[in-house]
């Protein structure tokens, strides 16, 4: 019997050294479990991205069943649109995921596009608790499917005494606010002079450059350490390094990164936002500060380096979550999601 085919329409642009998409792991995963698997697109231009996928789906028509496309806000929506548009016409039955902390913004501006997008797909799932509650207005059937984590590949440290060793890992861009990682390094490296920060992911918009010249400004450039995007097998050694995780992002769902700093029992202070209180609960297993907030954040990671017993408590609860988040039971959950929808 000829194994079931998906087409998954999503930014593949690991190869490309930008941070590796969900959907990456997921359909190499399945592909891994005896599924056909047709991916596209791997273009890194917006516009030729776009063409490409619709490209991918005409051509291939014939060597997939059903297809999975990933839904994001903004100038993403459309290329979402416009494919599953292609594919009804082609009688494709189609699973959508939407992502990103922004949606709930874009789909209350652009209530009958997105209410009709939703409306067309076999299935749509959603990564986390928070997704779930706010776009439920546009469709009430939503599932939801947890981001996940391969925590073997995460040798867990227990944080007893935590350093002020500190890593951020994400894609440089202005939404996830990099430089107030350097704003916090600044204040905590005057009581604490050997002071370190590793920020690891490619560079978006142009933040790359604004990291540096706040570094340079705050007088802490030789402090922070700029590795640049990395492959996904070489994250663990540089949260092993690490003792505080620093997510300081003003929009956000439930990032892969912060499942993996968790996964190394890596102390996560977090702004609470979007996703974020869904995932974590603040002093059980992170600490929660507000956004845009350097005091706060700076203050959190004080307590950590100060409070006995603190470092030890996050670490250990932190790994207990990730394991739930482990990619063996979800990966079998999207299966049947899949195996349901096929015709």
């Amino acid at each position: 019997m000829t194994a079931s085919r998906i087409l998954f329409v999503a930014n593949f642009l690991g190869s490309a050294g930008l941070n590796r998409a969900y959907s990456e792991e997921l359909s190499d995963r399945l592909e891994a479990r005896g599924w056909g698997i047709v991916r596209t697109s791997r273009r890194r231009n917006r516009a030729a991205r776009i063409v490409d996928m619709l490209h991918v789906a005409w051509r291939e028509r014939h060597a997939y069943d059903i297809a999975h496309v990933d839904v994001f806000s903004g100038p993403s929506f459309v290329w979402a649109e416009a494919v599953c548009a292609e594919l009804a016409l082609l009688g494709k039955r189609y699973v959508l995921t939407l992502r990103g902390g922004r949606l709930p913004e874009f789909a209350a501006r652009w209530r009958g596009r997105v209410g009709r997008l939703l409306r067309s797909a076999a299935r749509v799932t959603v990564p986390s608790g928070f997704l779930l509650e706010t776009m439920r207005a546009y469709r009430g059937d939503l599932e939801l499917r947890p981001n996940a984590v391969d925590t073997s590949r995460y040798a867990f440290r227990l944080r007893e005494q935590p350093r002020a060793r500190m890593a951020w890992v994400r894609a440089l861009h202005s939404i996830y606010n990099p430089t107030l990682a350097i704003d916090v390094l600044a204040q905590v490296s005057a009581r604490h002079p050997d002071a370190r920060l590793t920020m690891l992911g490619p560079d978006k918009d142009g933040s790359k450059q604004r990291v540096i010249d706040h570094a340079t400004k705050l007088g802490v450039l030789d402090q922070v350490e700029l590795v640049g995007g990395k492959p996904n097998s070489e994250v663990p050694r540089y949260l092993a390094d690490a003792d505080i995780f620093l997510n300081t992002t003003n929009v956000d769902n439930t990032p892969v990164s912060v499942l993996e700093a968790m996964a190394a029992g890596t102390c996560v202070v977090s702004t609470s936002v979007g996703g974020i209180p869904y995932l974590l609960k603040d002093r059980h297993d992170a600490l929660l500060v507000k956004p845009r907030d350097p005091d706060a954040m700076t203050a959190a990671v004080e307590s950590l380096l100060a409070v006995p017993g603190l470092g030890a408590r996050l670490s250990t609860a932190a790994r207990e979550v990730a394991r739930a988040y482990d990619w063996n039971p979800t990966v079998a959950e999207w299966e049947t999601t899949f195996r349901e929808v096929l015709p």
